[in-house]
């Protein structure tokens, strides 16, 4: 069993009071979805070893089999996120002098499961885009994000002024501020213009009915319709095509592009990462097309 180093009255603190503290440090719009996330983790850890302990009490023996039992069956990044909550915390509390070890080192991050199976098929993919029921918006909509591998937002974001219809491309202000250039195909260059019928500014892809809450000019079209949004747009998707995302057409035109040999530089264009190693989790060809291109290249099949 670990040691647990008696710390001096003046610095003994109640792991409730402990943890509102810490909590308290995360104040930034930037990190409201993180003090989310750890708040739940430790707020657990209250209910667990009771708010009005101290926070100086709890053994990294007795943490680790507490953790171990309430996230070891959980996926590696629930795992890891959960885990760094605690650290996080506990680094706060060490600083304060509120605890004298760390609790969490018994504890290992976990490696991420691959996942090679985030791309949808080429028929799926088709499917989607060609379905007469869906509505001219969201299927124009679905197969821009494909033919761009642009990400949801970037999309969502665009103005009619940002579009060069003739060339076939628009400016986006990409993941971290950059202004790049997407470029679409026929598809999209058939669909647009249907779409649009005429309008010259305002957001390219707007809600059905007029706004019903005060919004900025640059959300607004002529006749009072909203921006729409990224959670109603992928509310619709997954409804429409049993469970999927949004963000699987861009995964699924990367990992296409990839099977049809298109070079990195290209694909890295195409989405806008800026790595190698980013891209690479995207880029990867599906075992539909590894069967393909082994019964295509198998020498017996030549033979015949």
């Amino acid at each position: 069993m670990g040691t647990v180093h008696r710390l001096p009255a003046s610095h003994e603190k109640t792991l409730g009071a402990a943890t509102a503290a810490y909590l308290a440090t995360l104040t930034g719009a930037e990190q409201a979805n993180t003090r989310r996330a750890y708040a739940l983790v430790l707020r657990r850890l209250g209910r667990e070893f009771g708010t009005g302990s101290q926070v100086g009490g709890i053994t990294a023996e007795t943490l680790s089999e507490w953790f171990t039992s309430a996230w070891g069956e959980r996926a590696p990044s629930t795992w890891n996120v959960s885990l760094d909550a605690l650290r996080s915390a506990a680094s706060y509390w060490t600083d304060q002098g509120w605890i004298a070890e760390d609790p969490t080192r018994m504890l290992r991050r976990r490696r991420p499961r691959p996942d090679r199976d985030r791309a949808l098929s080429r028929e799926q993919v088709g499917e989607l885009l060609t379905r007469e029921s869906i509505p001219l918006r969201d299927r124009l909509l679905w197969r821009m994000l494909y033919e761009t591998a642009a990400r949801a937002n970037e999309v969502l974001g665009l103005d009619v002024a940002d579009l060069d219809m003739p060339n076939r491309c628009a400016r986006v202000r990409r993941k971290g501020g950059a202004m790049d250039i997407i470029v679409w195909q026929t598809g999209t260059a058939r669909l647009l213009p249907r779409y649009l019928k005429g309008r010259t500014d305002g957001p390219v892809f707007v809600t059905e009915r007029r706004a019903r809450v005060p919004l900025p000019p640059g959300d607004l079209d002529s006749r009072g319709r909203a921006r729409l949004g990224y959670r109603q747009a992928a509310d619709l998707f997954k409804a429409a095509s049993g469970g999927y995302t949004l963000h699987q057409l861009r995964h699924s035109a990367l990992t296409h592009g990839a099977e049809d040999g298109t070079s990195t530089p290209m694909l890295m264009a195409r989405s806008g990462h800026t790595s190698v190693r980013s891209l690479a989790r995207y880029a990867r060809v599906s075992a539909e097309a590894l069967r393909r291109h082994q019964a295509a290249t198998d020498p017996a099949r030549r033979k015949r």
